[in-house]
């Protein structure tokens, strides 16, 4: 895409060049007009070396041009960051005196601002008419984060960080296909206690559960996110668990709500039957211990056949596999009718691949057809919603 990145007079534009980064990165065109009080806290030649254009915001030169105009028609998206109090009234008045406001003027792009400024300043009566009127218009206005803000205060009207700009920026493209679908996503590897220190768990890196949270997410689902073992808070909704005993108690807690069930979480087949509540001494083990191992509830299968006529979420399994082609395509199909599951994800892991990685290779099974798909963990979760969307037609 063409995006247009404009960025106004406030001390959080040095992370403004997080965002031209991230934009450049993914491949979009990203054309970078600073105001000229932008330029007093991050210089031209950063934001020239990684967007690849050149950097002018002079609104008087190449003026046969008419770049204001060409600039404004020529965009596909444009996103604000940080917006200062003043550039919000400015552009709530319909002033178009500098270039990036002229450009805007100019554009019927989708714009995405993101405000920075203090809590005061955000709180202000003028400054909440101002963005009520910019959303009245249609104009995406970011709420400001909450944190340390210039000077010793905290408070609302941080800036967001660049990914959440970029997430919500891109969203703007993805179809609401999924608006008022209750979501319910299990995401990492859950943990079996030898003692109070040493555990079995597996290799999950809990990469592909968060990117199907945030796919379902940017597509307007009600999502909820259980979470194995994962370091991360992508909501406050979320469940923390970390063995397989707890995994269980919160599906049977969430899941008679939900209207799609993804089981991302690589779950333990086996627990130890007695672990220890303390530290087992190495000089007490000798040097060929012991373990009894337990089966855990297949938990997959479990929720497979808690559906009923009165409640049949879209149920959606993982199969992790040391195989390939179509040997991994018979395995994912018996797991599918076995577990009485609607989709089966199934990936070749041999040699530890994708674990950790940001890219993954599936196979999508279900009963009435099968297909591949190679690219990133977050475009393969596309893949899989567009699946699940077509399925609940």
């Amino acid at each position: 895409m063409r995006i247009l990145v404009g960025i106004t007079g406030g001390i959080a534009a040095y992370k403004a060049v997080g965002v031209v980064r991230l934009l450049a990165e993914a491949g979009h065109d990203v054309k970078v007009i600073p105001t000229a009080n932008a330029l007093r806290f991050v210089g031209a030649a950063t934001l020239e070396a990684l967007s690849k254009n050149s950097v002018d915001p002079d609104l008087y030169t190449d003026v046969a041009d008419v770049k204001h105009v060409a600039l404004g028609q020529s965009a596909d998206l444009i996103i604000v960051a940080p917006a200062t109090a003043s550039f919000i009234a400015r552009t709530a008045a319909g002033l178009g005196d500098d270039l990036l406001s002229s450009s805007i003027l100019a554009s019927r792009a989708p714009i995405l601002i993101a405000p920075a400024m203090h809590t005061e300043m955000w709180e202000n009566p003028s400054t909440v008419a101002n963005v009520a009127t910019l959303r009245a218009r249609g104009i995406n206005v970011l709420e400001p984060a909450v944190g340390r803000l210039t000077g010793e205060d905290s408070g609302k009207g941080r800036m967001p960080e660049p990914e959440a700009i970029v997430d919500a920026a891109l969203n703007l493209f993805v179809p609401q296909d999924l608006a008022g679908v209750k979501v319910l996503i299990t995401a990492g590897g859950t943990r079996e206690p030898i003692d109070s220190v040493r555990f079995i768990g597996n290799n999950s890196s809990g990469l592909m559960g968060l990117a199907l949270f945030k796919a379902a997410q940017s597509r307007g689902a009600d999502v909820r996110l259980v979470a194995a073992n994962l370091q991360v808070d992508l909501t406050p909704s979320q469940v923390d668990v970390s063995t397989t005993k707890e995994l269980r108690e919160a599906l049977i807690e969430l899941a008679p709500t939900t209207d799609v069930l993804i089981m991302a979480a690589a779950v333990s087949d086996y627990r130890i039957e007695s672990p220890s509540d303390v530290k087992l001494k190495k000089a007490n083990l000798g040097s060929s211990p012991t373990l009894t191992l337990v089966e855990n509830p297949d938990l997959l299968a479990e929720f497979g056949a808690r559906r009923s006529k009165s409640h049949q979420p879209t149920l959606v399994g993982f199969a992790a596999e040391t195989l390939s082609g179509e040997e991994l395509v018979a395995s994912a199909r018996k797991k599918l009718q076995a577990k009485s599951v609607d989709l089966v994800v199934a990936n070749d892991v041999t040699g530890g691949a994708v674990f950790g990685s940001d890219t993954t290779a599936i196979e999508l099974v279900s009963a009435s057809a099968e297909s591949s798909f190679e690219g990133s963990k977050l475009e393969a979760s596309h893949a899989i919603l567009d699946w699940i969307v077509s399925a609940r037609k």
